[in-house]
């Protein structure tokens, strides 16, 4: 049970800092280092892996998802390598630690507007958002009831992972490791993929009205 709660290892000018804190500059290096390297020497992969991201985004979003590729692209590969760097012994996954998904939510709310706003127009966007104007109440209580659930959504995934491999490891410690490590890479990929379909998703409705109304127009001409 320990092994699923977050720890602190060390203080930095009085602040704590969690191993799931080491665990995410870990995974962060990594991810740049193996960039770099694969760069120089196997660039065809990291095409392969841009276009892979790409067709899968876009085919969640319905458009084309080159502009917001470097964003979802983004948390595409960092949630997978932070959901599955906790089978390493010394290592914990980061997103067991529920302040990583929730900075991760924050993320993609901050986004998505942002996304919505850079589409139609700051005027645009809140008409859109207030449209009709008694449903405003509703669409911010959705709007911050969809950014808790992404993120608890995630936490509780991984967590609960965590929870299954460690009570079936303390049972069976001899004869598991192996299934276990695929099952949490497994449920890694899979978590980091509606984490990034959801946000694709949000992103492609903060676009749709702008694309509606150009639709229309072009349609009536």
């Amino acid at each position: 049970m320990e092994r699923v709660v977050p720890k602190v290892v060390f203080n930095i000018f009085g602040l704590p800092i969690r191993d799931t804190v080491v665990s995410t500059w870990i995974a962060m290096v990594l991810i740049v280092g193996a960039a770099i390297i694969v760069g120089r020497r196997r660039p065809i992969v990291l095409e392969i892996l841009v276009h892979f991201l790409n067709d899968t985004v876009s085919d969640v979003m319905g458009r084309p998802a080159r502009p917001y590729l470097p964003l979802l692209g983004t948390l595409a590969i960092f949630i997978s390598i932070t959901n599955i760097i906790g089978i390493l012994p010394v290592l914990n996954a980061p997103t067991r630690d529920i302040n990583t998904p929730l900075a991760l939510a924050l993320v993609v709310f901050a986004s998505v507007h942002y996304f919505g706003i850079r589409s139609q127009g700051l005027v645009g966007y809140l008409k859109d958002l207030a449209s009709p104007i008694f449903l405003l109440p509703l669409e911010i209580v959705s709007q911050i009831s969809r950014t808790l659930s992404l993120a608890v959504r995630l936490f509780g995934n991984i967590i609960s992972g965590e929870l299954i491999v460690a009570v079936i490891f303390s049972l069976a410690p001899l004869f598991v490791p192996l299934p276990l490590t695929g099952f949490s890479i497994l449920t890694g990929i899979l978590q980091a993929y509606i984490f990034t379909a959801l946000a694709a998703v949000y992103t492609g409705a903060a676009l749709k009205a702008r694309e509606t109304k150009s639709s229309e127009s072009s349609e009536s001409g």
